[in-house]
């Protein structure tokens, strides 16, 4: 709409872990030929069942995409798992892998047990205990407790002496194997440097070290060691020394490092382990304790630190160039919190780790190298494993990274993250790694929105590999939307049963089809129950079809610069939905105006003969349309919808279209008639203006609109955006209808107030001249105005400035120009409480006073927001004054 060429390309990426989650979760409830568990089929035959559901749900999305109005490039459709965005991602990974970006190392994971798979951080939901709690757990038929600190003590070796430790995971003492103190912590000095014997691994013995590490006011201030099974006890390991036994089999029971319990599930070992050490003298307590369990989002499992060999990338290097390409402003984050945040979490980055024990996915293009004849270890680390786009190219390589030996070749079997593809998005859409026209035209891409959920997973990698593989960066702004969330702020999860489905919005659904949704899907049946529960309260009559524009308009209207997330709230949707129809009902009302004979001017231009009310409007419009394509170019599209709305609703539907009536109705041939271009003009700027918030709804209403004489513009979507036009601006025109429309207001506020039926009696008290002759010369349209409803006139004249106030009256000032005035003496009984409902109205008054020196003094000068607020200090100046002695009159009252 503003003519540039504008590319947007739609697609969706294979969604690695939730995607493999779910069809195996279908195989369970609806096995494929007899066979329930993904092992029960072969790789090719699984990663097919898992496409054939992507197709299904892809159609499903990009359906619901279309219906809400995107208007992407559909052709362009792309998808991360296809061949070409294949070819992408192994090329990136062999070029990262040549420069040492990548590497093999045996480190800690998110480890899900359900899943048998590593995770990303993204993907761990980090639940707050204030205490003890039961949790439910996959694989669990009772419920887990949590939020529990474990004392317990460890026999000193060679004497009677033990030492006390607390845990929040008793299970994990298996695999201890050492114990850390403060060195400066006198209880413990004399244990630093001596060996404590576990008490059911005979052979192992834990090495007890000084650390200042350890806070000597948490628990016992003597802490367990579990290198292979905790972050923090990974790196006091490592610095100590220690060994790093992993006790957990990937499916999560306990492996032969756990001694006696070995075969048994971890929680099942939890309270075994407690038991035993109650039979032995060595369990102490059991307290509530505050703490975070980290839990799968995908399975509800609960996140164990795993110790395996992965694929990791180097980060630092990375990093540190996306850092400088947002600190010297070559890409723009708003708002400025999340640039921030950006910036922060990329200060001290982690190295990221690539594999995912799945089958759907990009399998890693590595491959281990097996010598004949000699023992290659077991793969931990990258001396044995070749990288290559082919796997005739993997073996090119091992032969000349081992000549003359036999070699064979085995690929990995794990997949890369799924963010590893996702992170290519910008420029292997356009077909990097060739070298296209699409690539050439387009890239760097201009904007990107995204949640500012996913800026570390996918915005910094997106930036990263792209300054790293094409020497740019992947777009120059960065929009943060806020997270939509159910009606009471939650993040919307499977597990609460509060995912909304777009199309229910738009279509209507009820609440007994809402239920059947959730009893049909994958929700555990333990968690159905509370689901249910939230959709009878959020939604009890269920969900009114509210169509996409009102879905768009209301989110919309939610996105604020400051990124603050927005709910689905219903009564924000019936809100949106009027408003709608009040645009629906309005134009219906100016084409019927029109008529089917009516053909629009050639030109928008002033003719020099509009009336005040038409000039008011007009610029109204102008500056609708001035502050709007600025909210839209400052991102504040919040905003941008609040100023559609104060135009459209409160400006030309409830003023002008009411105020024109009588001009068309009774004024000249050619009064009329400038009437009604005005009617199309602000009618038709308003639609354009709205188009990309309500693709649907101004579309339907814009086609119906008569053309301008040589306009064949097939669609309002290109349509040329409204721009701002000076000659439509008349302040001075603006100014003097505001003044009309104020005392028509008080003069119908008065009334109302005193109840008054029969004809009243006003008077305009005019500040200074230019209000009185804008008062006098509009005095036929403010008692138009002020006789709409009403059967008997009102007697209304004007007084100019310095002229004796009327007495007996109450007052509603308008501005600093005029006061309105009605006689009330024979119309109140006690003049004691008029006097002290003004004396509230002056309070109100000096609140709001206070309120707009405080805008005004956080404004800079000279801006047209800070004129704004200068003349609202005048007019409640003027208006305090006002009243105040008004207050007076009554005082002095007498009847």
């Amino acid at each position: 709409m503003q003519g540039h060429s504008a590319l947007y390309i739609p697609g969706c990426d294979h969604a690695g872990i939730a995607t493999q989650a779910v069809v195996e979760k279908q195989l369970a409830k609806h096995p494929k030929d007899g066979k329930s568990r993904k092992q029960d089929f072969t790789r090719d035959e699984f990663v097919q069942l898992c496409e054939d559901w992507k197709e299904v749900y892809q159609e499903a999305i990009i359906k619901t995409i279309r219906r809400l109005g995107i208007s992407p490039d559909w052709d362009r459709i792309a998808y991360t798992r296809s061949e070409p965005f294949s070819k992408a991602v192994n090329e990136s990974f062999v070029r990262f892998f040549e420069e040492g970006l990548i590497y093999r190392a045996n480190k800690l994971v998110h480890w899900s047990c359900s899943l048998s798979t590593s995770i990303s951080t993204l993907e761990v939901d980090q639940k707050e205990l204030q205490g003890s709690t039961k949790l439910s757990v996959p694989g669990y038929d009772k419920k887990i407790e949590f939020g529990t600190l474990t004392y317990f003590k460890y026999p000193i070796e060679g004497s009677d002496e033990t030492i006390e430790v607390a845990t929040t995971r008793p299970e994990t003492m298996l695999g201890d194997t050492g114990i850390a103190v403060h060195p400066q912590d006198d209880r413990y000095k004399d244990f630093i440097g001596k060996t404590a014997q576990h008490p059911f691994i005979p052979d192992r013995k834990l090495k007890i070290v000084a650390d200042e590490y350890v806070d000597k006011e948490f628990g016992t201030g003597a802490v367990k060691l579990t290198p292979a099974h905790d972050h923090n006890d990974f790196d006091l390991g490592k610095k100590h020394n220690l060994p790093f036994i992993n006790i957990l089999n990937k499916d999560g029971t306990l492996n032969s490092n756990a001694g006696p319990f070995t075969g048994e599930k971890r929680f099942n070992a939890r309270y075994g382990v407690i038991n035993e050490l109650k039979k032995l003298g060595l369990y102490t307590k059991q307290e509530p304790n505050k703490m975070v369990v980290p839990i799968c989002s995908r399975s509800g499992d609960i996140i164990e630190p795993f110790l395996i060999p992965q694929w990791w990338m180097r980060t630092k290097s990375l990093s540190k160039a996306a850092t400088e390409a947002v600190e010297n402003g070559e890409i723009i984050i708003q708002p400025k919190t999340q640039k921030d945040l950006f910036l922060e979490r990329l200060q001290d980055p982690e190295d990221w780790c690539l594999s995912r024990q799945l089958w759907w996915g990009h399998r890693i293009p590595v491959w281990a190298v097996s010598i004949e004849g000699e023992d290659c270890g077991n793969n931990a680390d990258d001396e044995h494993w070749v990288c290559g786009r082919t796997e005739r190219e993997a073996q090119e390589k091992a032969e000349q990274k081992f000549p003359g030996k036999k070699v064979t070749l085995r690929q990995d079997d794990d997949v890369l993250d799924t963010w590893f593809s996702s992170a290519l998005w910008p420029f292997a859409t356009l077909g990097w790694p060739e070298k296209t026209s699409d690539l050439e035209n387009y890239f760097p891409t201009t904007t990107l929105e995204t949640g500012w959920d996913i800026m570390p997973v996918w915005v910094s990698r997106m930036i990263m590999f792209s300054l790293r593989l094409t020497g740019k960066v992947p777009f120059t702004e960065v929009f943060c939307h806020g997270l939509v969330r159910d009606n009471e702020g939650r993040k919307m999860s499977k597990s609460l049963g509060n995912v909304i489905d777009p199309i229910d919005i738009l279509d209507g659904i009820s609440l007994e089809d809402l239920h059947q949704k959730l009893l049909h899907g994958n929700l555990p049946q333990n968690e159905v129950k509370s689901a249910i529960k939230y959709q009878k309260k959020a939604f009890p009559q269920g969900i009114p079809k509210f169509g996409a524009d009102v879905l768009r308009f209301s989110l919309i209207s939610q996105t604020q610069l400051s990124g603050s997330d927005m709910k689905i709230d219903m009564r924000t949707m019936t809100g949106s939905s009027r408003f709608c129809n009040k645009i629906y009902q309005a134009t219906k009302y100016v084409l019927g105006k029109l008529g089917s004979d009516f053909v629009p001017r050639e030109s928008s231009a002033l003719t020099g003969i509009e009336s005040l009310p038409e000039r008011w409007i007009l610029t109204k419009m102008n500056t609708a349309v001035k502050q709007i394509n600025q909210a839209l170019e400052e991102r504040r599209f919040g905003l941008s919808t609040k100023i559609s709305q104060r135009y459209l609703y409160d400006e030309l539907f409830d003023i002008y279209i009411e105020n024109s009536k009588s001009i068309i109705s009774n004024g000249t041939p050619e009064e009329a008639r400038s009437a009604m271009d005005t009617l199309y003009t602000t009618i038709e700027y308003g639609l354009r203006l709205l188009s990309p918030f309500m693709p649907f709804l101004t579309e339907e209403l814009w086609q119906r609109l008569p053309r301008r004489p040589n306009d064949n513009t097939s669609s309002i979507t290109i349509a040329e955006y409204p721009k701002y036009e000076p000659s439509f601006h008349d302040t001075k025109s603006e100014v003097a209808y505001e003044l009309v429309l104020g005392c028509s207001k008080g003069i119908r506020s008065l009334l109302e107030d005193y109840a008054v039926k029969d004809e009243g009696v006003v008077h305009i008290s005019c500040l200074n001249q230019m209000s009185y002759d804008t008062v006098s010369a509009q005095l036929p349209t403010i008692q138009s105005l002020c006789a709409i409803r009403r059967k008997t006139p009102v007697k209304i004249s004007v007084a100019k400035a310095g002229e004796t106030k009327p007495t007996g009256c109450a007052v509603f000032p308008v501005s600093a120009d005029a006061n309105v005035y009605l006689e009330v003496k024979n119309r109140i009984q006690d003049a004691a409480k008029e006097a002290d409902k003004f004396r509230v109205k002056i309070d109100e008054a000096r609140k709001e006073q206070v309120d707009v020196h405080a805008i005004k003094a956080e404004l800079s000068k000279g801006s047209d927001t800070i004129q704004f607020y200068e003349n609202r200090e005048r007019d409640i100046d003027a208006k305090i004054q006002a009243l105040q002695e008004t207050v007076e009159m009554f005082e002095n009252m007498k009847f």
